[in-house]
C-alpha cells in the first residue's frame, strides 16, 4: 500500500520530479562516460604494451629478465611450449628470439630491435599482420625482414631494398647479414615504429649464430587479470629447469605504477561529483519534504504512524534514484558502446605529447559492467545517507506547526 501511494506521489508534481530525474540520470551519464574513458585507456595502453612486447607471461632462463642477454637463449622447447599450452587459461604460446643490431642501408645507420618470430603465432597475439602497410607479411620460410615504417623511413629504404644488419650473436659470435624488406609496419606508438624489425625465426636463429634455440616464450591469456596466477602455475611445472614464468606485473612496474596513481586520481574526480550530485539530491529531497508539511501534518492527524510517513518518503526518494540510475545507464549505453567502436583521435600537437610516453593517442572507452554497477551502487548509497536527514524532520514533525504552515 506504502508502494503505490509513494508512486503516486512522485507523479503528482512532475515538474519538480522531472528535475530529480534528470540531474541524477546526467550524472549517472557523467560518471559512466569518465570512468569508461578511464577505465578504456587502461585496457588499451596494458593490450599494447603486452602485444607489442612482453605478453601476459613471459618464461625464459632466470636472470635474462635482468641481463637481456641472448647468452641466455635456451633449446629443446618443442615439448615445453605443448606443456605450457596445456595449462587452463592459455590462448597461446609463442616462441621468440629478441636482439639488438645495428641496420643500415646506403649511408645511413640505426641501431634496431630485432625480433625473430614465427609470423603466424605472432599474428595472433599483436595483430601484426593488420599493421602491415606495404608489401607482403613475412612466412616461416622467407629470408627476408619486415621493418617498422619509422625506421624505414629514416634509413630512406623501401620495399625491395637490401638491409644490412650487424650484431653480436650467441657467447660473442659475429651476427651479419643482409636481407630484402618485404613488407613495412607502421605502429601507432612512436617508440615502436622507430626501431622494430622482425625476422623469421629460423632466419634470426642464423643470424645470431644459435640453431634451434629461443631467448623466450611469450604466453598469450584470455584474461590479463589471471597472468600472476597462472605464471605461478607454469613455474611449479618449471622447477629445477633453470627456468622462470614471469607476469606483466613484474615485467612493467612503472606501467602499473602509473595506471594505479592515474586510477586513484579520476576516483577523486568521481568523488567530487558525487559530492556536486549528493548536493543537488538533498536539495531536492529537502524541498519535497518541505513543501509538504501541511500534506504531512494532515496525515499524521489522521492517524498514520510516523514510522509509516518515513517509509512512505524514503520509498519515493528511492524511486527516484532508481527511475534516475536507469535513465542515465540507458542513455550512457549506447554512448559507451558507440565510442567503443569508433575510439575518438587526438590530434595536433597533443598526438606527440602522447607518444612520447608510449601511449597511442587515441580515446579508447570501455564496456566494462562494472562501470554500470558502481554508478547504481554509489547513487543509492547518496540516497540512504541523504534520506536520514528527511527522516529526522518527519521524526520531529509537530502536528499543530504543520498545520498552521
Amino acid at each position: 500500500m506504502l508502494g503505490k501511494i509513494s508512486w503516486r506521489n512522485i507523479w503528482r508534481n512532475k515538474r519538480r520530479s522531472f528535475i530529480t530525474l534528470s540531474s541524477i540520470a546526467f550524472a549517472v551519464l557523467l560518471s559512466c562516460v569518465m570512468r569508461s574513458m578511464q577505465l578504456g585507456s587502461y585496457e588499451r595502453m596494458i593490450s599494447n604494451a603486452l602485444s607489442f612486447y612482453t605478453g601476459h607471461i613471459q618464461v625464459h632462463k632466470e636472470g635474462y629478465w635482468q641481463d637481456r642477454s641472448l647468452d641466455l637463449a635456451f633449446a629443446d622447447y618443442g615439448s615445453l611450449q605443448k606443456n605450457i599450452k596445456a595449462q587452463e587459461g592459455i590462448v597461446n604460446v609463442i616462441p621468440r628470439i629478441e636482439s639488438f643490431a645495428l641496420a643500415s642501408f646506403k649511408t645511413q645507420t640505426k641501431g634496431a630491435m630485432v625480433l625473430g618470430i614465427d609470423p603466424a603465432r605472432e599474428d595472433q597475439l599483436s595483430n601484426l599482420q593488420q599493421k602491415l602497410v606495404q608489401g607482403a607479411y613475412l612466412t616461416m620460410t622467407d629470408n627476408s625482414l619486415m621493418m617498422a615504417e619509422g625506421l624505414a623511413n629514416y634509413l630512406k629504404a623501401e620495399i625491395g631494398d637490401s638491409i644490412v644488419l650487424i650484431g653480436q650473436g650467441y657467447h660473442g659470435s659475429n651476427a651479419a647479414g643482409i636481407y630484402r624488406i618485404s613488407g613495412i609496419v607502421k605502429f601507432p606508438v612512436a617508440i615502436q615504429n622507430n626501431q622494430m624489425i622482425y625476422l623469421p625465426l629460423k632466419e634470426a636463429q642464423s643470424l645470431y649464430a644459435c640453431p634451434d634455440m629461443i631467448t623466450n616464450f611469450t604466453v598469450q591469456l584470455d584474461d590479463a587479470n589471471a597472468a600472476e596466477k597462472v605464471s605461478q602455475v607454469i613455474n611449479s611445472k618449471l622447477k629445477n629447469s633453470g627456468l622462470e614464468a614471469i607476469d606483466w606485473k613484474f615485467m612493467m612496474p612503472e606501467l602499473l605504477q602509473g595506471i594505479e596513481l592515474d586510477n586513484v586520481s579520476g576516483k577523486i574526480m568521481l568523488m567530487v561529483l558525487y559530492m556536486v550530485i549528493g548536493f543537488g539530491m538533498f536539495g531536492t529531497f529537502l524541498m519535497m519534504t518541505r513543501e509538504r508539511m501541511y500534506e504531512l501534518g494532515l496525515m499524521l492527524a489522521l492517524g498514520m504512524k510516523k514510522l509509516h510517513l518515513q517509509t512512505m518518503i524514503f520509498l519515493e526518494f528511492l524511486y527516484l534514484s532508481t527511475l534516475g540510475v536507469l535513465t542515465g545507464v540507458l542513455i550512457s549505453l549506447p554512448v559507451l558502446i558507440y565510442f567503443y567502436f569508433h575510439p575518438i583521435p587526438i590530434g595536433g600537437d597533443s598526438t606527440d605529447i602522447f607518444e612520447k610516453f608510449g601511449v597511442e593517442p587515441v580515446y579508447v572507452f570501455s564496456l566494462d559492467p562494472a562501470i554500470f554497477i558502481d554508478q547504481a551502487r554509489i547513487v543509492f548509497l547518496l540516497t540512504l545517507f541523504l534520506a536520514i536527514y528527511p527522516m529526522l524532520i518527519i521524526y520531529r514533525l509537530s502536528i499543530l506547526k504543520a498545520l498552521r504552515s
